[in-house]
């Protein structure tokens, strides 16, 4: 989960507060050195923890927190607000050039996952309507160009590429040429890093900058290197001149320092963040959302946006239609499946559930395997048996497990789950109806988990 340790420190802190009825100045200062010790321990940069911290005293000692009704929840509010207001406040998206191409300036570090979210951007960005190239100007680093060409071909987005020329200038001043005759209007020049940053570094960078006049300079940090990313953000920025930042690998084990203190030591903010390694993992950055799931209070925006995108509004129709005339089927089961494994991994997804912190989805059982189980024995079955499973007998069980490479008992436990989701789609059938004829819909029925 997204900066899981801070999570489980600052709900903790947080907790303890909620319910006060009454709270004083000395509270608000044990809640306070919880909070710094807090934020120290994850990485964020010390004045940026100070100021915070003096940011939020400030205003949680004022007399219409301490003697309003609720001052637990006040401070609660003003700490969500002024973690919003570190992060950046609001969304800051990508700027688009009025005269195609748009020209976009990766940099960053070896090993930030440059390469990498350079496709991902442009996979988002086609969504949009955008018609991107890829561009590779890492002539350094052994199998670079290969690399993009890779993540292009998986993407099927273009690479252009001069394998022969040694000079990332030309070869960046070449690729624009090419996009401007075959109407991309996007251009993603992957640069070439270094393990450290160097004169030779950013003298090739600038002159790659003076030749295109990119719209925008996005800067790759791993977020998992913590203080130091803040560092080389610093440097970046005041060398080359950045426009937004791209935070990598917050799934990881990462304590949240680069996230919560790159916008105010650099003043750019984060534009995107990756949370995976799988090409569309990858979001735009919203600091009141990160604020939340930081917080435990959840991110519902997100949870909603990405149902959106995963689920296909004809079939919800038609699933609703088979769940109300009872023809739901082992092939529906498992489109569901499926669409709910486009959400991401089970686990983020949950995170962004209001009031389910990192601590309680440890003891949640997030068994994906289980799907994936469950998704290979759908699949070994015949068309009819998914379609009518009460002819499933002992014999087809055990061809349907030695088929998917399961037992019997994982084959029973599969049609055990439907039946009992087959059961609790009729309950909810029988509920609607009675609650329209003006009864009490719920009776004395009981989700079956």
């Amino acid at each position: 989960m997204v900066f899981e340790g801070l999570s489980n420190k600052l709900q903790e802190t947080i907790k303890k507060f909620k319910g006060k009825g009454r709270v004083t100045e000395k509270d608000v200062k044990q809640m306070m050195r919880e909070i710094k010790l807090a934020l120290l321990e994850a990485d964020v940069n010390f004045k940026v923890v100070k100021d915070f911290i003096e940011k939020v005293s400030e205003r949680a000692v004022g007399q219409d927190v301490l003697e309003s009704l609720t001052p637990g929840q006040q401070v609660i509010k003003i700490v969500n607000e002024e973690m919003i207001s570190l992060m950046g406040s609001s969304q800051s998206k990508v700027t688009f050039s009025s005269k195609p191409p748009t020209v976009y300036m990766m940099v960053g570090l070896q090993g930030s996952g440059k390469t990498t979210t350079t496709g991902k951007l442009s996979n988002l960005l086609r969504k949009q309507g955008k018609k991107p190239l890829l561009v590779a100007c890492d002539v350094y680093r052994p199998a670079a160009i290969k690399q993009l060409q890779v993540v292009g071909g998986q993407l099927d987005v273009d690479v252009f590429a001069m394998e022969d020329n040694k000079n990332p200038v030309e070869i960046a001043n070449a690729a624009i040429k090419h996009a401007t005759a075959n109407q991309y209007d996007l251009v993603i020049i992957d640069t070439a890093g270094r393990l450290h940053i160097d004169e030779e570094l950013m003298g090739e960078l600038e002159n790659i900058k003076m030749a295109v006049k990119p719209q925008e300079i996005l800067l790759v940090v791993d977020s998992m290197t913590g203080q130091d990313a803040v560092n080389v953000a610093k440097t970046f920025n005041e060398k080359l001149g950045i426009d937004g930042i791209i935070l990598t690998k917050l799934d990881g084990d990462t304590r949240g320092g680069a996230a919560l203190s790159v916008k105010a030591v650099t003043g750019k903010p984060i534009k995107f963040i990756g949370l995976g390694e799988k090409l569309n993992e990858i979001e735009p950055f919203f600091p009141d959302r990160m604020a939340s799931r930081i917080l435990g209070m959840g991110d519902v925006l997100s949870l909603i946006e990405k149902a959106q995108e995963a689920f296909d509004d004809k079939k919800a129709l038609e699933l609703e239609r088979k769940m109300r005339t009872q023809q739901f089927t082992l092939d529906d089961f498992l489109d569901q499946m499926q669409q709910i494994k486009k959400m991401g991994p089970l686990n983020q997804i949950l995170g962004m559930v209001p009031g389910l912190n990192a601590n309680a989805l440890k003891n949640v059982d997030i068994d994906e395997k289980k799907m994936v189980h469950f998704e290979a024995i759908i699949q070994s079955m015949t068309k009819k048996e998914r379609q009518d499973p009460s002819i499933i007998n002992g014999s087809r069980r055990k061809r349907i497990a030695k088929g998917s490479g399961t037992t019997v008992q994982q084959v029973n436990r599969l049609l055990k789950d439907f039946e009992n989701m087959k059961k609790m789609f009729k309950s909810m059938t029988e509920m609607t109806k009675f609650s329209k004829r003006g009864k009490k819909g719920f009776g004395k029925f009981r989700m079956p988990f």
